[in-house]
């Protein structure tokens, strides 16, 4: 069974190809051979028959016993040309009447086998010999109605010879014929399966530097089309996805070796002299911002990556937006007075989800707002219930983010200009944290940027049947 269940699909269709085959051949044959068999045992049925009616016209026409001689002569003459043919009449004392040649039957066999028209073959075996009969009880033509049994028999050795020849050939053809075919299926099989292993040799050439290789879907048939394009699919999910892993590997480094660079620096400079206590102390606040930088960067990584795992398990509660939001407007109100801004609160509503949470994505895009909005500009922030969701929008007039960007904008250290200092624009996750946290809640977030206005919009559950399906994700 294990060997079965290894085989490869040649091997398995070539054997299903030859067994089915084979079942059908066989089927073929022992149709064929009951038909031949059937044929014989007809054609020696319609002599039986025709014999054992001559025998019961000549019987009516015996009215003595002299009569029985010209009987004799009569059945004598009939069986003229018919060889292996023979037949037996006995009396009711089971006495012999008559009998051919090679007829010695025993008489007790001769009566266990009488039957009525229309008569019942059976088969006789005596000396080697096998003989297809017939025997009935025929009443004579004398005045006390006598009747006699009579037994007509034919030799069948020739018939049995014919078909252990014919079986044979037969099977021998059969064999031949479910091995012919398992070839020919062997060779369907492998000429129908050319295209599976071209796909193969293709998608072995694939690696890490080739993601973007693929198979030709127009030169498959038409059943392997869905599974080639399934493959393409894959290898672009998978191109797509080694991207982004690289372009975080070389974020991740850059992002490091800056504060690792600075640290070293700075290690290096203070250990290059000696130096007063307040310069040493100097040094390390500035190497301890460095490392609270890092922290809070290896934090936000690591919260992402458990989002991504489905980690994170908000701790819900009945939270009222606006009073958040008032919250984290508070706290954002001295930056904006710096830059002219008018913080705008429109709206209300409530939600079930997890209150710090909630308060970090909401913060960092007010902190984001904050930073690219214009001077003298307003941040509007409208809360609005929809039918079983409530609808979050926060809204800054500035620089209009192209549309290649927007579709970037919630990758781990994405930032629409490159050029700006990490110091001043973050770690470049604050984006990123904020749709794995609304993701989380089983909400979904959207950006839209046009004619200087960007807006970013969460929608969050609101009925109990939605918070229960985003917590069992």
């Amino acid at each position: 069974m294990r060997l079965i269940g290894k085989a490869s699909i040649t091997w398995r269709l070539t054997l299903l190809f030859a067994s089915a085959a084979s079942v059908v051949l066989l089927a073929l044959g022992m149709v064929v051979a009951s038909s031949v068999e059937k044929h014989f045992e007809d054609l020696d049925m319609e002599v039986l028959t025709g014999k054992m009616e001559l025998a019961r016209h000549a019987l009516a026409s015996v009215k003595s016993h002299d009569d029985l001689q010209g009987l004799s002569q009569q059945l004598d003459d009939s069986l003229v040309g018919h060889h292996g043919l023979e037949v037996m009449i006995i009396s009711a004392n089971q006495t012999v009447i008559f009998a051919t040649h090679h007829a010695s039957f025993p008489a007790q066999l001769v009566a266990s086998s009488v039957s009525q028209a229309p008569y019942r073959p059976v088969l006789w075996t005596l000396a080697g010999q096998t003989y297809r009969a017939v025997a009935a009880e025929m009443p004579t033509g004398t005045n006390n109605g006598a009747r006699v049994v009579v037994a007509v028999a034919t030799d069948i050795a020739h018939h049995q010879i014919y078909m252990r020849s014919f079986l044979q050939t037969l099977w021998l053809f059969v064999a031949g014929a479910a091995l012919l075919t398992g070839l020919l299926g062997w060779a369907a099989v492998r000429r129908g399966l050319a295209p599976l292993r071209a796909m193969r040799e293709q998608a072995q050439g694939v690696g890490a530097q080739q993601l973007d290789h693929r198979l030709a879907v127009a030169s498959v048939p038409l059943e392997l089309a869905e599974l080639a394009q399934s493959l393409n699919d894959m290898l672009a999910r998978l191109q797509d996805a080694f991207k982004r892993l690289s372009d975080f590997s070389s974020d991740i480094a850059h992002e490091l070796r800056t504060p690792v660079s600075n640290l070293m620096t700075q290690t290096q400079v203070a250990l290059s002299k000696a130096r007063q206590a307040d310069e040493y102390r100097s040094i390390l606040e500035s190497n301890a911002e460095e490392f609270e930088h890092m922290a809070r960067m290896i934090s936000d990584m690591l919260l992402l990556a458990k989002a991504q795992n489905g980690l994170v398990v908000p701790q819900r509660e009945a939270l009222d937006l606006a009073l958040e939001v008032g919250a984290l407007f508070d706290y954002y109100e001295a930056v904006a007075e710096e830059k002219g801004l008018q913080l705008v609160l429109q709206g209300a509503g409530e939600v079930s989800a997890d209150r710090l949470m909630l308060r970090r994505a909401l913060g960092n895009l007010l902190s984001n707002a904050v930073r690219h909005s214009a001077a003298g500009t307003t941040l509007r922030v409208n809360i609005s219930n929809r039918t079983d969701s409530v609808a979050i929008a926060i809204e800054n007039t500035g620089d209009t983010i192209a549309p290649e960007y927007l579709e970037r904008i919630f990758d781990r250290f994405f930032r629409v200009d490159p050029s700006r200092q990490r110091s001043g624009e973050g770690s470049g996750l604050g984006l990123a944290i904020t749709r794995s946290i609304v993701l989380a809640h089983g909400g979904t977030i959207a950006v839209e940027s046009a004619l200087g206005v960007t807006r970013f919009t969460i929608e969050l559950p609101n009925t109990p049947e939605r918070l229960v399906h985003a917590t069992s994700m």
